[in-house]
């Protein structure tokens, strides 16, 4: 529950001295458990890039809350209401984005987007904290027209609703047995990851929309014991070279599993995120760079 003095936001102040009615004039504002909450409109104008503060006050313990272990931002907690509040008294800082607060925002007629999902890949896991340098960050960075709306949730998987809806990751492929480990777990075959791409990319075209696959990226030695098997490894190179064929459904792939060729299942070192699993500031900066702008067309 979120609740507010009078002309104080319940769902958040955007930045200092914008403080606006978001729940009807509302005193206060549950969330269902499981569910979401969406405020009033705010009459504020925003440019791209630019960002905003959302602040929360809780008046007792939430219990459990839905949250991103890989927040997009880091977030502080502060004790009582201070709402309005131009810098946070006693602050500590929270490595979580707790709530999914996220903003919609209402742009020019004609205005196009592009959404990037997938996994930790996509959401950024072992890019600096705090610094905006995911891989859909990074590209959106070398547009000069629409966006890139980051919706990778870490630990996803295709063929499985585990953590999140299912959309796609090397998850399928190394969390069997990484989960399993040391007890033996069979993952996926290639077969049935191409059939899970072929029916999310028809999808995606049936509602007109241009749909651009990736490649699945390098893992070898991976410090997650029982991530990295051969089972695995061989269903990734073959998914890969089904991806990089002529006989896939998506409008475009982009080869983000491009590595060192001496040894193109592992990260290279200068990218490596320090697990083998993961890339950092410079390996996501490298797949947004190795993205050819003109099939986004935005």
């Amino acid at each position: 529950m979120s609740r507010r003095d009078r002309n104080k936001p319940a769902h958040g102040g955007v930045g200092a001295g914008h403080d606006h009615d978001t729940f009807t004039g509302a005193p206060t504002a549950e969330i269902p458990a499981g569910g979401e909450l969406v405020s009033d409109p705010v009459e504020q104008p925003v440019t791209a890039g630019q960002e905003l503060t959302v602040t929360l006050y809780l008046p007792g313990d939430t219990g459990p809350t839905t949250y991103s272990g890989v927040p997009y931002d880091l977030g502080h907690a502060a004790p009582d209401d201070q709402l309005s509040a131009e810098h946070l008294r006693d602050a500590e800082e929270v490595p979580t984005g707790h709530f999914g607060i996220g903003a919609d925002v209402r742009t020019p007629e004609g205005t196009r987007i592009a959404v990037a999902f997938g996994d930790s890949w996509i959401e950024g896991a072992a890019t600096t904290p705090g610094r905006d340098h995911s891989f859909p960050a990074q590209l959106s960075r070398r547009l000069s027209r629409g966006w890139i709306v980051n919706q990778g949730i870490s630990g996803n998987r295709l063929l499985t609703d585990e953590i999140g809806e299912h959309l796609l990751g090397l998850n399928d492929l190394g969390m069997p047995g990484f989960r399993a480990h040391p007890e033996p777990a069979d993952g996926p075959t290639a077969a049935g990851l191409v059939a899970g791409l072929t029916t999310l990319a028809e999808r995606l075209r049936a509602a007109g929309l241009t749909v651009i696959g990736a490649t699945l990226g390098p893992y070898r030695g991976t410090v997650y014991e029982g991530y990295d098997t051969a089972s695995g490894q061989a269903a990734r190179r073959e998914v890969n070279a089904w991806l990089l064929g002529d006989t896939h459904p998506f409008h475009a792939v982009v080869d983000v599993a491009a590595a060192d060729p001496t040894e193109p299942e592992r990260i290279r070192a200068e990218f490596d995120g320090g697990d083998g699993l993961h890339v950092n500031d410079a390996g996501a900066k490298a797949i947004a760079d190795a993205v050819d702008l003109s099939l986004l067309r935005l």
